[in-house]
């Protein structure tokens, strides 16, 4: 793409202003039928046309403006959740093909949602605090969780700590293990360490600041080629996966994608429940990998 699409793109952007006026600005600009934003759609791809990209990008500011307001919570800027929902609305825009048959309202949803995740991730404590998909869930999901345990007059421990018996129904709800509602709840709550020294004396010098050192290895850019990478790997193998027959599928599915914690099938397991030899199942198990790696190298 010979140019870039940038925030300077947007004139409600670049003019400044009061979030208050931002907001009302977004909602002015009108909404896009089906075919003018597959007309938009096509010109940006097709020609390098920023004006269309604008033209995509401003009919969705009210989206992010919706989105970022569920977010408030967590104590950061509105204005700055909107900012990034904006960055990663541009980038949905760039990456949007008309072709797909999916509309830009909810493709973008992903792309806008995960920006605002990272900038929470990133601001909410200097240190990491979710690394996993199950913690980022459970992360942006406690809080509201345990709002709604206070409303509930048979809690007994109320808002501020978990008991035992929430731990586990939370733990269990989100898919994630109690040990880690607790973790997360400590983190949550806990209080921040101070980076710099307190004071100036010397033993005061060897402050948490002085051990901490830049991960150069990990680029913005870096992360979202992989994130993008993981997606197109995930929606590759659903597709192979559907151009099997449903016993290939299951034997597939059984042999090599099981989920954390389950025990594969073994051929001699598989052979019982179909009435067949271990090796006709090996057989069909060989054929269905080879479709499968056409599928995907096609």
């Amino acid at each position: 793409m010979s140019r870039t699409l940038s925030i300077d793109h947007l004139p409600v952007l670049a003019a400044g202003g009061s979030i208050e006026a931002f907001i009302s600005a977004a909602n002015r600009f009108p909404m896009l039928a089906e075919a003018e934003e597959q007309l938009l759609a096509r010109r940006f791809r097709d020609e390098d046309d920023l004006d269309a990209a604008r033209q995509l990008v401003t009919s969705h500011l009210r989206l992010v403006v919706a989105i970022a307001r569920g977010y408030l919570g967590y104590g950061l800027p509105h204005a700055d959740l909107i900012q990034e929902g904006n960055i990663g609305l541009m980038k949905a825009v760039k990456r949007f093909d008309p072709d797909r048959g999916v509309r830009l309202v909810s493709f973008a949803m992903h792309w806008i949602k995960a920006e605002i995740h990272e900038y929470i991730l990133k601001n909410w404590r200097m240190v990491k605090i979710a690394t996993t998909k199950a913690q980022r869930k459970l992360f942006f999901n406690l809080r509201s969780i345990k709002a709604a345990l206070a409303q509930d007059e048979n809690s007994r421990q109320g808002f501020n700590t978990l008991g035992s018996e929430e731990v586990t129904a939370v733990a269990k709800r989100l898919g994630v293990k109690p040990a880690e509602v607790i973790e997360m709840e400590t983190r949550l709550t806990g209080a921040d360490v101070s980076l710099e020294p307190i004071s100036d004396d010397d033993e005061d010098s060897y402050a948490p600041i002085a051990y901490l050192t830049a991960d150069r290895g990990v680029e913005p850019l870096a992360a979202l080629e992989r994130k993008e990478y993981d997606r197109l790997q995930d929606e590759g193998l659903s597709s192979a996966l559907a151009s099997l027959d449903e016993r290939s599928r299951t034997i597939v599915q059984r042999r090599w994608l099981v989920a954390d914690g389950e025990e594969a099938a073994t051929l001699h397991e598989l052979a019982a429940e179909y009435g067949v030899s271990a090796e006709r199942i090996r057989q069909i198990e060989v054929k269905a990998m080879q479709k499968m790696k056409g599928q995907l190298a096609a």
